[in-house]
């Protein structure tokens, strides 16, 4: 019951701040203005839900030390922004976030604007943040997978295959720099594709398409006619493929 309370006040929320953005647009508002709307609805999102909110309950999460380069977030966004997140049996919006892909962590700025935590990870289903749609994958559901492990993945592509981006940064160390040993942040991407529920790995072009090869002629003239560049956009590339073959095996 608690639940269906939350969600009808955030209607109520979202509904004000689309007001205020429609208000903001018919009066030609200047980005002042709008960043002022945005943040009112930050501030009665977080009224609505209440402190005793389901959203809120995970470890307090701390910022890395400056001293190390780079940062650990994904598109390297370092500040809060808006996000949605399937929590806890619940669909919460508009919530201030930061995704940590080195902690391949979710972190939600408190009520009070200032605390920052962790949601707990094995209560979220599914997100979207930064025009990319996240998937929580649970390994020890899987039958027969010796490949991907537990976590989020960034969903490129959902069809009768699927495609996926696990996105991670680690830590590394160079002890050859002026100042002595320096450490910085590595991004690093790994790719997936899951046909008749089995997950593969590829890299390339090349490895994709035999991952596919059961239509790969069809799919080498179609790349070709297309002009598809897959070096210079891989992740367009590989989703147009995977399109495709979709269309080929209706």
């Amino acid at each position: 019951m608690r639940k269906y309370l939350y969600l009808s006040l955030m209607v109520c929320c979202l509904s004000l701040f689309n007001k205020q953005s429609l208000f903001a647009q018919e009066t030609h508002s200047d980005s002042s203005s709008q960043q002022n709307a945005l943040n009112n609805a930050i501030s009665l999102f977080h009224a609505s839900i209440g402190k005793e909110s389901p959203l809120y309950n995970g470890p307090e999460y701390y910022f890395y030390d400056p001293v190390i380069k780079g940062n650990a977030y994904f598109l390297d966004v370092n500040s809060f922004a808006q996000g949605s997140v399937y929590y806890d049996g619940a669909y919460y919006t508009n919530v201030p976030m930061l995704y940590d892909i080195h902690t391949d962590d979710i972190v939600v700025l408190l009520y009070n604007h200032f605390s920052k935590y962790s949601l707990l990870k094995e209560r979220v289903k599914r997100f979207d943040f930064l025009d990319h749609h996240f998937i929580n994958i649970n390994t020890d559901t899987l039958k027969n997978n010796t490949l991907i492990k537990s976590g989020f993945y960034d969903q490129l592509y959902n069809g009768k295959i699927e495609i996926l981006v696990k996105r991670a940064k680690s830590i590394q160390t160079n002890s050859g720099g002026i100042t002595g040993t320096e450490s910085y942040f590595s991004p690093t991407k790994d790719y997936f594709l899951k046909k008749n529920n089995i997950y593969y790995s590829f890299s390339s072009q090349g490895s994709l398409l035999d991952i596919l090869k059961d239509r790969k002629k069809e799919l080498q003239q179609y790349i070709k006619a297309n002009q598809i560049r897959y070096r210079t956009d891989p992740e367009d590339a590989m989703v147009k493929i995977a399109s495709y073959y979709d269309h080929l095996t209706n």
